[in-house]
């Protein structure tokens, strides 16, 4: 008997562990923690007379799960079409691990649940913000992706509602300071995103997605519009400066940042090369980080 109850116990332990392990993959957890960052960014540089734990606290809370709500509704829709990529094949609703109506409410749960962080226990613009990025990303952006590669350009704008939630949540308005956020965001995401189609596009086309924005996809057409996107960030970091949030020497660092992230994005112009491609995507991941946490050094 004890034997017998040892190994229900096993089965049970092994069967949540890895259905929360779905849950998690659902949601792209890795990556709902990378845009919360960028809400928590925007919140701290938002800060003039300290930080409420408790308002922080809620902001990553209800910002983790509507992009959670928003990774796992796309990845309902796309079930289908996850099954025929490489990269997304072993997706707990490609291989229905994970069941429709279960999945469903979970990120019913996650998203209602979200919204009402954001809306009850901050102020209701963060609320609307929240919601309409959930709505914009994962029923308008999502169904564009077979339709269109200006998809692209529809996904950023929900994408860069990060930094600037976490700025409203503070402030309680949209300001001068919230909008720069979202340009910067906004800009930033074009050469990330198509460095990422760029090294996938083989990937993408066996589900019929063309995410470049050329049609003609890895050409120079492409890896044009991602420089251009590149060098647009730089007078978007002088934006801080020039309306006094950061200080120059702040400033001067995420120049520098830029002009390398411009020249990665120069590289891959030159030489239409995947490995080039790939150092733009991984140039681009640091990018923030390194900027958001120099502006906010200086500010304090």
């Amino acid at each position: 008997m004890q034997e017998k109850a040892f190994a229900l116990n096993t089965i049970v332990t092994y069967s949540l562990k890895h259905r929360l392990k779905d849950y998690a993959q659902l949601m792209k957890f890795r990556l709902s923690l990378s845009v919360v960052f960028s809400s928590a960014m925007g919140y701290l540089l938002a800060c003039k007379t300290g930080i409420v734990w408790a308002d922080f606290i809620n902001l990553c809370l209800g910002g983790l799960l509507i992009v959670g709500a928003s990774n796992g509704i796309n990845q309902i829709i796309e079930r289908d079409y996850d099954k025929l990529m490489t990269r997304t094949e072993n997706r707990p609703m490609a291989t229905q691990r994970l069941g429709l109506v279960e999945a469903s409410i979970f990120c019913l749960i996650l998203g209602v649940s979200g919204v009402l962080f954001l809306g009850v226990y901050l102020n209701q613009l963060t609320g609307l913000l929240g919601l309409l990025s959930l709505i914009s990303y994962a029923f308008v952006y999502t169904p564009l992706k077979r339709v269109t590669s200006w998809s692209v350009h529809v996904g950023a704008f929900p994408g860069a509602t990060s930094p600037m939630i976490g700025w409203v949540a503070y402030t309680g308005t949209i300001d001068t300071g919230a909008i720069i956020l979202f340009v910067f965001q906004l800009v930033w995401q074009f050469p990330h995103f198509w460095s990422i189609a760029w090294i996938l596009n083989d990937d993408y086309k066996k589900a019929g997605y063309n995410m470049l924005p050329s049609k003609g996809g890895r050409n120079k057409n492409s890896a044009l519009q991602s420089l251009l996107f590149a060098i647009a960030l730089l007078p978007v970091c002088f934006a801080m400066y020039y309306f006094n949030y950061v200080g120059i020497y702040s400033t001067l660092l995420a120049a520098a940042v830029t002009l390398f992230f411009i020249y990665t994005a120069f590289a891959l112009y030159r030489t239409l090369a995947i490995k080039e491609a790939k150092r733009l995507m991984f140039t681009s991941f640091f990018y923030f980080p390194v900027i958001f946490i120099a502006f906010l050094i200086d500010k304090l």
